[in-house]
């Protein structure tokens, strides 16, 4: 590590449950952010600062006005500009060290794998239900970390999946699209409750990657933000889930 390097970093290495090898840890950590949006790009821009080595981000939109007002990576100038690089831009500004690689395409079934593969952790702040369903499947097959945020008008949400075949996943979660879903399009959303997850989902990142304090794996955290109010649920494995379930012996 470079002085300069040692001289960013300080006040994170001098945190006992971080230190030295907990920095070094984070260098050589391998993220993929799915979705730079709401919650990828907070979650995107104290990752960048933390000092993570690698990150990836996928996402094949462009900046469009509606989204500043929660969407901090990006500025006015961004409009139009595919979301991938401009927060790839914004990322760079704020520590040249980490290496990036944008994908600036949708993932499906045919690049879920060979882009998970060679990530140690994943962020997913996607709106779409069918892509969350697809990075829990990949995330259970290669027993990836997967850190996922939701948000809809005041309240947010966060929970952490351990994808060891032994607690639960998300869709132990959410086993189905709800019939009912919401977006932030439909209902709003008030933009700095997307930085307040979006920032969490950056610490337990932080916290898998350093072995520091707890992740809440098989947790789920509830925001209340318009009521100043949080709580802690668990989140038990769903022995019929369609994801992780157990196989039944016939």
């Amino acid at each position: 590590m470079q002085r300069n390097e040692l001289e960013r970093y300080a006040r994170q290495i001098v945190l006992k449950e971080i230190g030295g090898a907990g920095q070094q840890a984070l260098g050589q950590a391998r993220v993929l952010i799915v979705g730079a949006g709401g919650l990828g790009g907070p979650a995107g821009l104290y990752l960048a600062a933390a000092g993570i080595g690698h990150m990836g981000i996928i996402d094949e939109d462009v900046v469009a006005l509606s989204n500043l007002h929660r969407q901090i990576q990006f500025r006015t100038k961004d409009i139009d500009t595919v979301k991938t690089e401009a927060m790839t831009s914004a990322l760079a500004a704020i520590n040249p060290h980490v290496k990036i690689r944008e994908y600036r395409h949708i993932i499906d079934a045919d690049n879920a794998r060979d882009i998970i593969e060679d990530y140690d952790v994943v962020l997913d702040g996607t709106d779409n239900f069918e892509a969350r369903f697809l990075v829990n499947a990949v995330c259970l097959e290669t027993n990836t970390p997967l850190v996922t945020g939701a948000l809809g008008r005041f309240e947010g949400q966060l929970s952490v999946f351990k994808m060891d075949n032994k607690s639960a996943c998300y869709r132990c979660f959410v086993p189905q699209k709800p019939p009912d879903a919401e977006t932030c399009a439909a209902v709003g959303v008030v933009g700095a409750l997307a930085g307040i997850i979006g920032a969490m989902m950056a610490m337990e990142t932080i916290k898998i990657i350093t072995g520091a304090g707890k992740p809440l794996y098989g947790k789920l955290f509830l925001y209340d933000g318009l009521n100043g109010e949080a709580r802690t649920i668990n989140l038990p494995r769903d022995p019929n889930c369609p994801a992780c379930g157990i196989p039944k012996i016939k």
